[in-house]
């Protein structure tokens, strides 16, 4: 037993002159060698310069992706208020037409008044209909150039 412990502070001895031996070249170098100093201090600006940039560089990307994200949502909602419009306006379309083929038919064989009030209401229907679903469209497009005229603004000033 005592044969190991001896051999086992022979070996710790024998590591730790090795590990002397080679923290004093790198040591001894570096002092004597000013260039090198000055070189690895040059390395290791430029590093952190390299660093920051690819920091600001990914800012600006998450920036950009959470813009175009939002824009696409945006476009998604008004596409989908656009489409429900359409859908109305379709709808108020095929009354009026099923009411004006009654009302040709009622004139044909005698007019019936509650059926000329019904044509006329469900062509008012097909009309503010066609123009809740312009509006929708004119809103759709002035979002869409809103974000153009500004970026156009921002370059300009």
């Amino acid at each position: 037993m005592s044969d190991i412990s001896v051999l086992e502070s022979r070996i710790t001895a024998a590591l730790d002159r090795i590990r002397q031996g080679l923290d004093a070249p790198v040591a001894q170098q570096t002092a004597a060698d000013p260039a090198l100093q000055a070189a690895l201090e040059e390395e290791r600006a430029q590093n952190a310069e390299l660093v920051e940039r690819v920091r600001v560089l990914k800012e600006r990307q998450d920036t950009q992706v959470a813009s175009l994200t939002q824009r696409a949502e945006t476009q998604s909602k008004h596409l989908m208020k656009l489409d429900e419009e359409l859908q109305q306006l379709r709808a108020s379309n095929v009354q009026l037409r099923e009411m004006n083929a009654k009302l040709r038919e009622a004139v044909t064989t005698g007019l019936a008044p509650e059926l000329h009030d019904a044509a006329v209401h469900a062509e008012m229907e097909a009309l503010s209909a066609q123009r809740s679903a312009d509006a929708a469209e004119i809103d759709a497009i002035l979002d869409e150039l809103k974000p153009l005229i500004e970026e156009t603004s921002h370059a300009a000033g």
